[in-house]
């Protein structure tokens, strides 16, 4: 027998854009859906046309989808029909092949929110259902809080169901709308929803991750016969977020027994850039990806304690559940005092390094390691700074340029609208291939310019390279982040800083110093001199 077909059904757009402190412009909604249909999810939710003016623009603008693009909006208003409804005429005045309505499934939410009768909810549902399928549009309905009106009048949430199924509707999504229902009673219900006449191949699941459940729901949901899934990349959604399809969708692919039973239109090609995805969404909402996420995370395949990293050796399945390349990702091997050899020699081997098993350099390296954590130091999340420590210990770092010197001042005065702020300038004096160079630069927290003294830093350290200047011109500053190690008068700073280029590639560097000045400008030379390293700049 051939395997069924699961539906994803992407709902970024619109539900993730309802996350606090999400809002996208036309053209990164553009360019998310971009990603979106080259991944190749089935559905593509754009929005809700005519609730904004962003959600409009995109409808307007944007090209043919391989996905099915969607419109979303509301079962019609009480009191008038479906043809005279403004509202659901401009969903409809989108022009997408597919349209998905919300409605009320739960008998409080109706008598309480809406304030009319249960059978006239019912007929709002049936209506619209029919006039979206008149127009020779595809329909969907979203169940809203369905779960939770199943538990208190399952009659009525059925009546609601079957009302759109008998309308015409190709999908019924059952909603989780509050995420407080648990895995065990979706998979329940479901099947009872099946037993009563609504067919597990019209049938689809929306969770929201309130109990941190939402991708287990919905899996759930899957066993117990639904054929659609909807998410969100990243889990983005209100409140605690929906179904993460970064995590769905390497589930349904690479694990038992769902690989087995089930296809998606997402090819195991399209896979391998899960993690690329994933991290281009949270580069359009300027965020640091979430190291610890389920397979795109930077840490999901990292290998800290030293009898992991010496089974990974001999076989990586021994502490990894899949390949990581299989959806983009790395094995990282981190350093830290709690390394063996067999976990540094692996590290240097994926920086290029290879050393030999009893080398004295060995020692060397982790003895140098454990003595700068304990002065503050973290290697574990600054890989670049230990490959760069290791290539000192090895003769293998160039010198490519010196520092001379460094100056920050910061100074405080009224800008143009009489308001306070912060003026920082930074000079750096380098020298390279002899020759001594200095630059200027300046930062200012005013609104809508770049801040502070580390990135003025930054940029007067990156101004003037000499013959190194093109390697060094993509890269750009993405994450600061500061802690203090010790308290009291002896305080010390720790400065992780994260870079990346216009290849996508990012990298981590660490600075210490009791003064935060000079732990983030350690880091900052430590950014520079890695990525001139990585280009054999020699």
């Amino acid at each position: 027998m051939g395997r069924e077909k699961l539906y994803l059904y992407d709902t970024t757009l619109r539900d993730g854009q309802q996350t606090q402190g999400v809002q996208f412009s036309t053209a990164e909604k553009l360019k998310i859906a971009a990603a979106l249909d080259a991944l190749g999810v089935d559905y593509i939710e754009g929005g809700w046309p005519g609730a904004n003016p962003t959600d409009s623009a995109f409808f307007e603008e944007v090209g043919d989808t391989r996905a099915r693009l969607t419109a979303f909006g509301m079962t019609k208003r009480a009191g008038r029909s479906a043809d005279n409804d403004d509202v659901l005429a401009a969903v409809m005045n989108a022009g997408t092949g597919s349209v998905c309505l919300v409605g009320k499934t739960h008998d409080f939410h109706v008598t309480t929110a809406l304030g009319i009768s249960l059978e006239e909810n019912v007929e709002n549902i049936r209506a619209s259902v029919a006039h979206v399928v008149a127009q020779g549009r595809e329909a969907l309905f979203d169940a809203e809080h369905f779960f939770d009106g199943y538990k208190a009048n399952p009659e009525y949430a059925l009546t609601c169901c079957r009302a759109a199924l008998e309308a015409g509707a190709r999908w019924i999504v059952l909603c989780d709308t509050n995420g407080g229902c648990l895995p065990n009673d979706i998979g329940r219900i479901v099947t009872e929803v099946i037993e009563n006449g609504v067919p597990g191949a019209r049938l689809g699941i929306h969770t929201h991750n309130d109990t941190e459940m939402a991708v287990a729901g919905s899996l759930a949901a899957v066993d117990a016969g639904v054929r659609q899934i909807q998410g969100t990349l990243n889990g983005l959604g209100e409140r605690c977020g929906n179904a993460n399809l970064t995590a769905l969708i390497p589930t349904l692919l690479l694990k038992a027994p769902y690989a087995d039973r089930f296809e998606t239109s997402v090819t195991v090609e399209a896979l391998e850039g899960l993690t690329r995805v994933s991290r281009m969404l949270d580069d359009v909402l300027n965020r640091v990806p979430s190291k610890q996420v389920a397979y795109v995370g930077s840490s999901a395949f990292a290998h800290k304690a030293g009898l992991h990293a010496s089974a990974i050796l001999k076989d990586p399945s021994t502490y990894e559940h899949v390949d990581p390349a299989l959806v983009g990702n790395r094995r990282v091997i981190p350093m830290s005092n709690q390394a063996g050899q067999s976990n540094l020699r692996r590290r240097l081997s994926e920086a290029g390094l290879e050393v030999a098993a009893g080398d004295p350099a060995l020692a060397r390296i982790l003895e140098r390691v454990k003595a700068r954590e304990a002065e503050g130091y973290s290697y574990d999340t600054a890989q670049a700074s230990f490959e760069l420590l290791a290539r000192e210990e090895l003769g293998q770092l160039p010198a490519f340029f010196e520092v001379k010197r460094y100056r920050v001042t910061v100074e405080r005065r009224k800008n143009k609208h009489d308001q306070m702020v912060s003026l920082s300038e930074a000079v750096v004096v380098v020298k390279v291939d002899g020759e001594k160079k200095m630059s200027v630069s300046e930062s200012m927290d005013d609104v809508g310019s770049d801040r502070g003294p580390v990135n003025a830093l930054s940029k007067a350290l990156a101004k003037d390279l000499g013959r190194y200047q093109h390697i060094i011109d993509d890269m750009r500053l993405v994450d600061f982040k500061v802690r203090i190690t010790q308290g009291g008068t002896e305080a010390v700073t720790r400065v992780i800083i994260d870079s990346e280029d216009s290849s996508g590639r990012r990298w981590a560097t660490v600075g210490v110093s009791a003064n935060i000045v000079d732990a983030s400008f350690e880091a900052l030379l430590d950014a520079v001199r890695w990525k001139l390293v990585r280009a054999e700049a020699v």
